[in-house]
This record gives C-alpha cells, sequence and structure tokens, in this order.
C-alpha cells in the first residue's frame, strides 16, 4: 500500500501490548485498545479517526473458530466481516439489514491484502486462512447458537465483537479496513478450561511482524 499511518484497534490493552511488542514499536502503526463490544469499538475508531489521516485501519485480536481445522493459535484473515445478528427475526427466518433495506450487515475486505496476510503467516509458520468474521453482541456459548451462525453464514470461520463496530466507522471515511484474529477457543459452550489464551496472544504477537510486511 502507499506510505501512511495504520490505525490497528483492539478490545483489551493485552490485545494491544502484543501487537505493539511484535511490531517492534514501528511508527507508522498506531496501536489502540478500543473497548470490548461493537458499540465501544465503533466510537474508538471514530474518535481516533478524526484525530489523525490513516490509510488503512485493521481490527486484530482473539476469537472463537468455527471450524475444527483451525485450532488454537490459528490465524484468521477476514475476506468478509459481518454483523450477525443485525437485522430482524421473521416466521420463515432472518432478514439482514440489506433485506429490509436499512443499510449493511457485511463489509467485504480487500481480498488481494487478505491473501498477502494469508500466505505471509503461512510462510512464517502459522496455520492461517481466509474467510468470514462474524461480529456478535452476545458471545456464543451453547452449540445450537453455534450450528444456527453455521448455516445463517456458510464458511464463517471465526467469532468476535469488535469488527463491524470497527468496519462501520471505518468505511464513512473510505479507508480500507481489515480484521485478524488469533484463535483462542471453539466457538460453542463456554468452557474456559478449554480456552488457551496465551497461545492466542502468542500467536498474535508472531502475526504482527507479518502486518508490516503486508501493509
Amino acid at each position: 500500500m502507499e506510505e501512511g499511518k495504520i490505525l490497528i484497534v483492539t478490545a483489551v490493552d493485552k490485545e494491544a501490548e502484543v501487537i505493539h511488542k511484535g511490531l517492534e514499536n514501528d511508527p507508522r502503526f498506531v496501536v489502540e485498545a478500543g473497548g470490548a463490544g461493537m458499540a465501544e469499538a465503533a466510537v474508538s475508531t471514530a474518535s481516533a479517526l478524526q484525530n489523525e489521516t490513516y490509510k488503512a485501519v485493521i481490527n486484530a485480536g482473539i476469537a472463537g473458530a468455527f471450524q475444527n481445522s483451525e485450532g488454537i493459535g490459528s490465524i484468521v484473515a477476514a475476506s468478509e466481516i459481518i454483523a450477525a445478528e443485525a437485522g430482524a427475526e421473521a416466521p420463515d427466518g432472518f432478514l439482514s439489514m440489506e433485506h429490509l433495506g436499512l443499510g449493511a450487515s457485511r463489509y467485504h475486505c480487500d481480498p488481494a491484502m487478505v491473501e498477502q496476510m494469508r500466505e505471509q503467516a503461512e510462510k512464517a509458520g502459522m496455520h492461517a486462512c481466509t474467510g468470514p468474521i462474524l461480529t456478535t453482541m452476545t458471545a456464543t456459548g451453547t452449540h445450537a447458537t453455534a450450528d444456527r451462525l453455521r448455516d445463517r453464514f456458510p464458511g464463517a470461520r471465526a467469532e468476535a465483537m469488535e469488527g463491524f463496530g470497527v468496519a462501520a466507522a471505518t468505511r464513512r471515511q473510505n479507508i480500507p479496513v481489515f480484521e485478524v484474529r488469533a484463535v483462542s477457543n471453539a466457538v460453542g459452550p463456554r468452557d474456559r478450561d478449554n480456552w488457551d489464551i496465551p497461545a492466542a496472544l502468542a500467536a498474535l504477537e508472531q502475526m504482527s511482524p507479518i502486518l508490516r510486511e503486508v501493509f
């Protein structure tokens, strides 16, 4: 991409810390912990964009994975960022914002840049994939909800809570936005004994130098 600064928005301080470490304080990157959840992420991103001009914005952090092939520490680069719960219920199924004519619930990331991230991560010895990442307001905690989301969004790779908030704030200024996640757990029952947050944070740190190469 052309020269300019890149904003990276995380949910919590620990994610921001490991990304800072992986970037080795590269001055081209500004890393901010914007808060957990779509609303906090949107407000924090919009505020940051008022104070500085950026050539790209990345939402980065840890996430749950839908696919068994994406084990702990895998990297998912979003092909689409989807607000999974934005829409309306109907007797014959869920109606998206697009279907209702009320706006957008999907953001399509630049495919060439996304593929570069995947390729570079694989070259670095990481397991990486691309695909839709769902943004939810309520983190999935049952098999039934996980199955419903898989049915509604075939091919979804991961679930987190901030991506679409970042995308909603960023696209108003026509700035490219991306989402990169390191897997800490499987989407489904909330079983923290089977989560590995340290391994996901380590993968996020390992992924950070790759962002320097791609962007």
